[in-house]
């Protein structure tokens, strides 16, 4: 049986920016690139059932926002794009995920994650210095151990990449754990970036920032669309509404609605997604 979400009182959204602030980004690319794909995808923790058969694509050049209430499976079908969900010991699944056209579960675990890579809601550097965070990941796949010089370049690429290295070039060999914490969550996400990788998942990463560090990772995000498919889940619909070109919106574990952010934000097919956005629930 289905359950309707509590009747409270609505906000006037519908046809409207929310709270009156326009999406920050250009649009997206002309001819977006479709990277990976999830088909009638079903997720349980033993018999809890997490994701119910979500089937949508995942585009290079678009920021894909997966929004809805907490539990509603928005971390678990995140976490599944590169099998960190198999973890979890009871966790079940079923359905398929590819990516660029081949099934994830054929490839070695460490393989995939270096292609789709994930930064977490908490940043989490190592404890070493700014240059070792992000040198570690490169040496770590390198068939022999390359020297410090050999990595320099690669480093600040990252790091420049992530926005941080103009802040910190002067002391790479300062403390992570000392930066603040947009500071660090770029670190992580330079981390992530040094790998190369074609998919980028991010798990609430602005959740624990202030707003300008929330600022300058959205305008990152952004501007890596170009170069990768990204995508964040987030509770902040403010947020998904600046800088997502496609929407997911997931309700007890099924996909209610998916489409392009004017469209589900604006203009919204369900009732579900018309309550939640309007701040009816959730």
């Amino acid at each position: 049986m289905e359950l309707s979400p509590p009747p409270v009182r609505r906000l006037p959204l519908e046809g409207a920016p929310l709270n009156g602030r326009a999406r920050r980004h250009a649009p997206a690319a002309t001819f977006p690139i479709e990277r990976m794909r999830v088909e009638d995808v079903s997720i349980a923790y033993g018999p809890k059932v997490a994701v119910n058969g979500v089937s949508l694509p995942i585009r290079k050049g678009e920021v894909l926002a997966l929004i809805g209430p907490s539990g509603c499976g928005k971390t678990t079908l995140l976490r599944s794009l590169n099998r960190l969900t198999e973890l979890t010991k009871t966790a079940t699944q079923t359905g398929t995920i590819t990516l660029d056209g081949t099934d994830t579960a054929r490839f070695d675990p460490t393989a995939l994650r270096r292609k789709v890579t994930m930064v977490f809601q908490q940043p989490n550097p190592f404890p070493m210095s700014v240059f070792d965070n992000v040198a570690y990941v490169l040496r770590e796949q390198a068939k022999r151990r390359p020297r410090r010089a050999e990595l320099d370049a690669r480093v600040r690429e990252a790091l420049a990449h992530a926005g941080l290295l103009a802040e910190i070039e002067h002391d790479l060999g300062h403390p992570a754990l000392r930066l603040s914490g947009g500071q660090q969550q770029r670190l992580c996400i330079a981390r992530a970036l040094a790998v190369k990788p074609e998919v980028l998942l991010l798990d609430e990463p602005c959740s624990a920032l202030d707003p300008q560090s929330t600022q300058v990772i959205e305008e990152l995000i952004v501007r890596l669309r170009e170069e990768m498919a990204i995508v964040i889940v987030t509770h902040n619909l403010q947020q998904a509404h600046r800088i997502a070109d496609s929407v997911a919106f997931m309700y007890l574990g099924e996909l209610v609605e998916y489409g392009p952010a004017g469209q589900v934000f604006g203009a919204p097919r369900e009732q579900r997604t018309r309550d939640y956005i309007s701040g009816a629930f959730g």
